[in-house]
């Protein structure tokens, strides 16, 4: 029930120790009554007294830590009831020795020794030192406090070797947790990054080198000049973009301008190097976004562009850009061939999961919607932030 402090005490121990400790200071005064050669005259008022001031401590002992000066108050009074008693007959040694284990309840252990102290000084002060006292009641003066102080302080070193066994174990399965959540964190950087530079690769080498490609199988024509001269460009910007990828910098063209009219120039470079017909429409009040989300935007753009020119063979393109207030919209619906979503479209390809997975990252959403024959539609929706 009890702990050797005030706030060792469990629920129950709370509930119980103002009455079990009334009992024990009650039984050892009226022990004391019945074992001395009898109560008369003053010694007779100052035991009714201490009878009636004992269970003031059963409303007192819930309300001690938040009062401490009444707990003060009240031990006082015990320990001014025992000194007067004991000093008019020192079998009330016994009713004194209450204090002892009371201390250690009612105050903070380094305030509950103090209390010992004057509980074990003040009634031998007050003994006739003529009187002839029972051996029990000098045996119980003397050996309770230092027997009480002595379990005190075993039950605190137990208590407190308790405690360090339980921190090291803590400390040891923390620092197991610790470790895996360290290799995981460095699994997960690792994938992290593999997966970014795979959507980097996807979005910029390989289709910078199909581009290029496309454009070296046209230069027999009449216009080879100009084929040439756009693989030319392809390469080099490709190249940057590959480099930019590696240092993890934002695209060129989102440093130049922002997002609708980096969209546009995406649009009329496809437009020239494959013949389709792109076009971009903003709609609502443009305004800055955070790298990420302009990032995001752009990549899923080039994505959808480069799958509607590579698979779906599309005649004309349309790139819807739209700002609400907290979100922003993008479209991009191509007149293509179209495919079943569950066979290319549905995170199969990785192009697509590419899409998906920038998407999530900034919190996003996709949806892709095609049949055969009925073109394809891209949309995605992020949180203008």
């Amino acid at each position: 029930m009890m702990g050797v402090v005030p706030g060792a005490l469990d629920a129950r121990g709370e509930r119980l120790a103002g009455p079990v400790f009334t009992g024990v200071g009650l039984a050892g005064l009226a022990a004391c009554v019945v074992w001395g050669p009898g109560v008369r005259g003053i010694t007779l008022v100052v035991v009714v007294a201490a009878a009636v001031w004992v269970p003031l401590l059963i409303p007192l002992f819930p309300h001690r830590r938040a009062h401490p000066w009444l707990a003060a108050g009240y031990y006082a009074g015990v320990l001014a009831a025992a000194t007067v008693l004991v000093a008019r007959e020192d079998t009330f040694m016994g009713f004194a020795s209450f204090g002892y284990p009371l201390a250690f309840v009612l105050f903070p252990a380094r305030w509950g020794f103090f209390a010992v102290a004057a509980t074990a000084t003040l009634p031998l002060l007050a003994a006739d030192s003529d009187s002839r006292s029972p051996t029990w009641v000098l045996v119980l003066s003397m050996a309770g406090p230092l027997l009480y102080a002595a379990w005190f302080v075993g039950a605190e070193s137990e208590q407190r070797r308790k405690a360090n066994v339980r921190l090291e174990a803590a400390l040891e399965e923390n620092a197991e947790l610790h470790a895996q959540l360290v290799a995981h964190a460095r699994e997960a950087g690792v994938l992290g990054e593999r997966q970014r530079m795979a959507r980097e690769i996807h979005d910029t080498l390989a289709q910078g080198l199909t581009g290029i490609v496309t454009q070296l199988q046209a230069a027999d024509g009449p216009d080879r000049d100009r084929r040439v001269e756009q693989a030319k460009t392809l390469a080099r910007e490709s190249l940057g973009e590959a480099r930019r990828a590696v240092q993890a910098l934002r695209p060129e063209p989102l440093l130049e301008a922002q997002l609708p009219e980096a969209l546009s120039r995406l649009a009329r470079r496809v437009s020239e190097t494959s013949g389709v017909a792109v076009r971009v429409e903003t709609t609502g009040d443009a305004r800055p976004l955070l790298p990420d989300l302009e990032e995001t935007l752009y990549r899923v753009t080039q994505e959808a562009l480069a799958n509607a020119e590579k698979h779906a063979k599309a005649s004309r393109i349309g790139v819807t850009l739209s700002y609400a207030d907290d979100l922003v919209l993008l479209d991009v619906v191509d007149d293509g061939v179209g495919f079943r979503p569950g066979d290319r479209g549905d995170g199969t390809g990785f192009g697509l999961e590419a899409m998906r997975q920038r998407v999530r990252r900034v919190a996003g959403t996709l949806s892709i919607e095609s049949a055969p024959g009925g073109g394809t539609a891209v949309s995605a929706q992020v949180p203008a932030l």
